[in-house]
């Protein structure tokens, strides 16, 4: 629904705006980043825009002059622009180059005949890539590995050790409508494997009668439900008890659907260990006496000293990480790249990223990171905080890997895929109910290079009006004039 202004108070808006604008550091700006701070002016001013709390802060990122600022030093959710604070601070602690390493250990004896006694276990190291959707299956390739190698049955435990985190698997203030059922907010862990994501695969059948349910790895989750299959459209709901990995689908799908529901799983680590023992016999090893353990359920826990790894997998760099974070928005990517910074706990975490803030030259203690994600509805941050960390990273030693990390205007496969092509722009999107924000990079007019960050939170109507508004926004820091919005 549209809201009219009443006149007298779009007036008054009007000379706020005015007043607003009229800086000093702004009235020091040349002509052409006056007229683009005038076009800024009307698009906020629009009275179709949606009633909204704004943050802005643009930056010559030359000098660090404030070209515009609104808000600046309130608190506001910053959603997915949290994720520019987790891997700055990363980048700055841990490198470009980092690596993270997943063991599998034999801790016994093995027999003549090819048999493994004791526990194999799997220790796990924070690395969000094992197993992960596009990375290959380490896993199968252990497996294979040791059946070359003469193993033919497991007699002891497979061991899920995932102890170089806290168990904290879920950031402070998730919704747990979140957690129970979405893809997006799996639950984070020290040994995680295949996105701790089960397939759900559904086939219709004919009309009338249940669909076919298969789920991937098989033998995790419990999928149940009361569906049809219907010669029409259907709608499929997915329901999940937390703490289990039981699945309950209701509605129906038409008789010609074939689509994969991805869920998480309560367990991670219970998660992985079983994939491993699909895994283990696939490859003809024998895992019918071998118990699967998580390592917090255990009387005591592996000892490691002097052992030797069966195997080990070796993560891709941090940056190419970062990356996935940045441009995909991939969130449980971002909570063990989080925790990995806090040394596998998050309150250590959320000190050392406040901690690298202050180091960017604002008081880094105003802010509250409930998570590394940004999906908590409790993270609080400043515009000028985030413009400060965008500030630094420009000439930081591994700038280059973060500024590469965010997506390019129109950037196939990123979250810009469908906003600011052909625009000079890197930046990083965010969005949660009633929050939408955009942050980072623009080439201005004449190649003036420009740190912005846009953010809107408490509106009431759809965020797709406020998104236009911040892509025009950036079109006029890179044009320095009016340009019309993207349909």
């Amino acid at each position: 629904m549209t809201r009219a202004w009443p006149l007298a108070l779009s007036a008054v808006l009007a000379v706020a705006a005015v007043l607003w604008l009229a800086t000093p550091s702004q009235a020091d700006a040349d002509g052409v980043e006056a007229q683009t701070l005038a076009v800024i002016d009307d698009i906020l001013a629009d009275p179709d825009l949606p009633s909204a709390i704004w943050g802005i802060v643009v930056h010559d990122a030359r000098d660090g002059r404030v070209v515009l600022s609104r808000n600046a030093d309130k608190n506001l959710l910053p959603a997915s622009n949290l994720k520019l604070f987790t891997t700055a601070a990363a980048l700055d602690r841990l490198g470009p180059t980092f690596r993270y390493t997943t063991r599998l250990y034999h801790l016994g004896d093995v027999s003549p005949d090819g048999t493994l006694r004791g526990d194999l276990v799997i220790r796990g190291s924070g690395d969000p890539t094992f197993g992960s959707e596009g990375q290959g299956d380490p896993l199968e390739d252990w497996a294979q590995a040791l059946a070359a190698a003469g193993v033919r049955r497991i007699d002891g435990r497979i061991v899920g050790d995932d102890d170089v985190f806290e168990d904290a698997r879920y950031g402070e203030g998730w919704d747990v409508t979140h957690i129970a059922t979405e893809s997006y907010a799996p639950a984070a862990g020290g040994l995680v494997w295949g996105d701790n994501l089960v397939s759900i695969q559904i086939a219709g059948t004919s009309p009338g009668q249940a669909p076919r349910f298969e789920s991937d790895p098989p033998g995790f989750a419990t999928v149940t439900g009361d569906v049809t299959t219907r010669s029409g459209g259907g709608r499929l709901d997915v329901e999940r008890t937390l703490g289990t990995d039981t699945f309950v689908l209701r509605g129906g799908v038409p008789s010609g659907y074939r689509g994969t529901l991805r869920v998480p799983v309560a367990n991670p680590t219970l998660f992985a260990v079983h994939a491993f023992a699909l895994r283990l016999q696939e490859a003809g090893i024998d895992v019918s006496r071998a118990a699967r353990v998580d390592v917090d359920d255990t009387e005591r826990k592996p000892r490691y000293d002097d052992a030797e790894p069966l195997q080990a997998y070796v993560s891709p760099t941090l940056d190419d990480i970062v990356e996935r974070i940045n441009r995909e928005s991939d969130n449980l990517y971002a909570e063990q790249v989080f925790r990995t910074v806090g040394g596998g706990d998050t309150d250590t975490a959320e000190d050392r990223v406040q901690a690298f803030v202050t180091s960017t030259g604002v008081d880094g203690d105003d802010l509250y990171l409930a998570d590394g994600s940004g999906l908590s509805r409790k993270d609080m941050v400043t515009p000028a905080s985030l413009a400060s960390v965008l500030r630094t990273m420009r000439t930081h030693p591994a700038g280059a890997s973060f500024r590469r990390s965010l997506p390019e205007g129109g950037g196939a496969g990123s979250t810009l895929r469908n906003r600011l092509d052909g625009v000079p722009v890197r930046a990083k999107t965010g969005s949660l109910l009633a929050v939408r924000c955009l942050a980072g990079y623009v080439d201005g007019p004449g190649g003036t290079p420009y740190v912005f960050v846009l953010m809107a939170n408490n509106y009431t109507t759809s965020g797709g009006r406020i998104a236009r508004a911040q892509d025009a926004i950036v079109r006029a820091l890179a044009t320095g004039r009016p340009v019309p919005a993207e349909e």
